[in-house]
């Protein structure tokens, strides 16, 4: 990536980690640049393009922090520590984690194996079972964006909610592949 393109992504990424998806209009993205927003089109065809940048961003992000957990599992169950920094990386940086969870993955944009990688240390915990693969990120993704949108009472005992559902997807895990496994 040149050099104006870097600039270009670390403005996009300011203004959204900043003020949210609404504020990545190219005209403001141009201006943090110093440029004047046809230039941008010299390096993006349009705004989806520097969205699905934000997206690499984000997927590189997420790998790197789960890798970085998996890595620490120690005795620890392995869904709990995934979970726990799933869920950080989401609240850290909400915005990035919608634009990348919430909305239609730029797939064809996208590095070889990225989405893969950021996907391979929850394929290891459930032993590359795909459906309590699915099943455990649809379960994290749906705490988290009511995580996001302050949709649980105050009060509530999220911790004790991850760990529940943590606990459930390792019983299915052992259900499937015997306790030895888990």
């Amino acid at each position: 990536m040149a050099d104006r393109a870097r600039q270009i992504m670390a403005a996009a990424r300011e203004l959204l980690d900043v003020e949210g998806p609404d504020a990545l209009s190219m005209r403001r993205i141009a201006e943090r640049v110093g440029i004047r927003a046809p230039s941008l089109y010299k390096h993006f065809p349009d705004k989806a393009a520097v969205e699905a940048g934000l997206q690499v961003q984000g997927l590189i992000q997420l790998a790197e922090e789960l890798e970085a957990a998996e890595a620490e599992i120690g005795g620890e169950p392995p869904l709990l520590v995934l979970s726990r920094a799933y869920r950080r990386h989401a609240l850290a940086n909400p915005h990035l984690y919608r634009i990348t969870h919430g909305r239609p993955l730029a797939r064809t944009e996208l590095p070889e194996g990225l989405e893969e990688r950021a996907a391979m240390p929850l394929a290891r915990a459930v032993h590359g079972d795909i459906d309590i693969a699915r099943s455990f990120w649809a379960f994290a993704h749906g705490m988290v964006v009511l995580e996001l949108d302050g949709r649980f009472p105050s009060g509530a005992d999220l911790d004790a909610a991850w760990c529940t559902g943590c606990e459930a997807f390792a019983r299915a895990i052992r259900d499937k592949t015997g306790p030895d496994i888990v």
